[in-house]
């Protein structure tokens, strides 16, 4: 790997971290970590972007506990389909983006509520965790619940993640975006 891919991986990574560690502190039914995977994978592609979620979150497992490890797959598939949508082109238009997201969110879901449900019982610790307990108290299963309090806290998320990791890419000065070449692709 070049230099500047692993910079961007590090700064990715601390994104990741930073905002998701937030999110998790204040207990939001969102998880904000996946932003920097997003931009990775906007900037160099599927495969930087999957590397970047897998290494977010073997390291936050190491520092904080298992369950961000536990979560890895979701976040290497975030960075999959992030490089993949953007290089059909879903990341031209705003329109475009928020059905990047949704993709995203399916994706996800397949991935997350097995891990969700049968690792952890539904409890992750998040904020999306009361919507479990809700669910099931009033009668539904806990895999219909685990799947459908995914789909909803990641639609949201995933959503403003890639608003958000798309806008940062289109305001990146040209220096930067020139270094780059697979941003003005994504873009």
């Amino acid at each position: 790997m070049k230099n500047k891919t692993l910079v961007l991986m590090a700064l990715c990574i601390a994104i990741n971290m930073g905002l998701g560690q937030i999110a998790s502190s204040l207990k939001l039914p969102i998880f904000l970590d996946s932003i920097g995977t997003i931009l990775a994978a906007l900037l160099m592609g599927p495969w930087v972007g999957m590397a970047t979620g897998l290494f977010t979150n073997l390291i936050w497992g190491l520092l904080t506990g298992p369950i961000a490890a536990a979560f890895a797959p979701v976040a290497m598939v975030i960075g999959l389909v992030a490089g993949f949508t953007a290089r059909r082109g879903m990341f031209r238009s705003l329109p475009m983006v928020v059905v990047s997201g949704v993709v995203m969110t399916i994706f996800v879901t397949i991935v997350a509520t097995p891990i969700r449900t049968y690792l952890f019982g539904g409890v992750t610790g998040s904020g999306a965790d009361f919507f479990v307990a809700y669910m099931n108290a009033v009668g539904q299963n806990l895999l219909k619940s685990v799947a459908i309090t995914v789909i909803g806290s990641n639609l949201v998320d995933k959503v403003v993640s890639c608003l958000i990791g798309w806008m940062l890419v289109r305001r990146l000065p040209e220096r930067i975006r020139s270094l780059f070449p697979l941003a003005d692709e994504a873009v």
